[in-house]
């Protein structure tokens, strides 16, 4: 990086000084769009050290034991589906981790219902994404679903389609109780006594920390 903004300045300087203005011209022009170009992957390469600086504090939070290479796979996997998919960000899949896993961020969690990993994903759920929307060789559920990668890039793929068919709170209301009952919530214009218990309670906090975590200076 340090060689690139040298050799463009060292370029801007001969330009201006040693060459003609006229005949510099649009090499000037080429050097300034090279620079403005520099500048904008510096930006770029700025924003993800700090939204990986803000995912790592989240994982320490509440897995503070949770081995650096680990950590760091699940960092980047988190980062990479937040670029892929345009209705997720790494706030809310934060928040959707943190909340499925019990607030452990534990990669082998299993839920009463028989969820499994991170994002809480039900081996037969897991199965069909895997096999017609990922392309992930399913081998047996524990396997696959207790892989923290496979399980985010399963579970992502997951929320974001809900999403994107039924908005965020019926998405996350979908993906905790199933489509059919958000369905039927969003029909009711959100009335109370439509989703399950827990529904009802699993969308308001996962909205609770995904605030959080978009506000935290991490």
């Amino acid at each position: 990086m340090k060689r690139i903004v040298i050799s463009v300045f060292v370029g801007l300087f001969s330009l201006n000084f040693l060459v003609p203005r006229k005949e510099s011209q649009p090499a000037l022009a080429h050097l300034e769009s090279a620079l403005a170009e520099f500048k904008g992957m510096v930006a770029v390469d700025q924003e993800r050290a700090r939204i990986r600086q803000k995912v790592t504090r989240i994982v320490e939070r509440f897995n503070p034991d949770m081995d650096e290479k680990t950590r760091d796979r699940i960092i980047e996997e988190i980062i990479r589906m937040s670029v892929k998919y345009d209705n997720l960000d790494v706030e809310l899949i934060c928040a959707t981790i943190t909340h499925e896993s019990g607030r452990n961020w534990n990669p082998r969690a299993v839920s009463n219902a028989g969820a499994l990993g991170l994002m809480q994903i039900m081996p037969r759920t897991g199965a069909w994404l895997a096999q017609y929307e990922e392309d992930i060789a399913w081998t047996t559920a524990e396997e696959v679903l207790f892989d923290p990668i496979l399980n985010i890039r399963l579970g992502c793929r997951y929320l974001s389609y809900l999403i994107d068919a039924y908005g965020l709170e019926g998405g996350l209301a979908a993906y905790n109780g199933g489509e059919t009952i958000a369905r039927k919530w969003l029909a009711s214009n959100k009335a109370d006594g439509i989703l399950w218990d827990e529904t009802s309670s699993y969308v308001p906090f996962i909205l609770k920390l995904y605030e959080e975590f978009q506000g935290r200076t991490m």
